[in-house]
């Protein structure tokens, strides 16, 4: 990897078969472990093809970080029902606990409408990581939603983060 100093940015249509590169690359290693390779697998499948990611980039609602031409991580947000979503923040393992998860985040921030009051995120009950990183940077758990499959592992974990009127964050 590179050492120059990563660049937070706004996707472009360029971006996306390098998007979808890192999806597969680095989610199956990282959620295998934790929800195994099925589950996994249609992480990759369901979230990270052309399609989707394109669509998603098309909309401005995807942020990279990239140092010396390589995606070191990767934010996605959206919408979903009435609230604003991040739905990916991911960052190359080699990369990870030195900021970058922070600034992909920021820069959704930065993103949202001026009137956002609250912002979302979800992830793996398993992915305990996640969860440590999300309550370090301000979200607390909302709900847990059972899996259907009836795997602890694979319950959904919903935190909320609240912003302050003017678009910044509140700690």
């Amino acid at each position: 990897m590179s050492g120059a100093e990563p660049v937070v940015r706004v996707a472009g249509p360029g971006d996306v078969p390098a998007v979808c590169r890192f999806g597969e690359e680095h989610v199956p290693p990282h959620y295998t472990p934790l929800i195994g390779a099925e589950a996994a697998a249609a992480q990759v499948r369901d979230w990270w093809d052309e399609p989707s990611i394109g669509a998603a980039v098309a909309e401005g609602l995807v942020v990279v970080a990239e140092a010396g031409g390589q995606l070191l991580g990767v934010a996605q947000r959206g919408w979903f029902a009435g609230h604003h979503v991040v739905w990916k923040l991911y960052v190359h393992p080699d990369h990870r606990s030195q900021g970058l998860g922070s600034r992909l985040l920021d820069a959704v921030i930065r993103q949202l409408p001026d009137d956002a009051q609250r912002l979302r995120i979800e992830h793996f009950a398993a992915n305990e990581r996640a969860g440590a990183f999300y309550e370090r940077v301000g979200f607390a758990v909302e709900r847990i939603e059972p899996s259907p499959t009836g795997d602890p592992a694979l319950a959904v974990v919903w935190r909320a983060r609240r912003l302050d009127l003017q678009g910044g964050d509140q700690v």
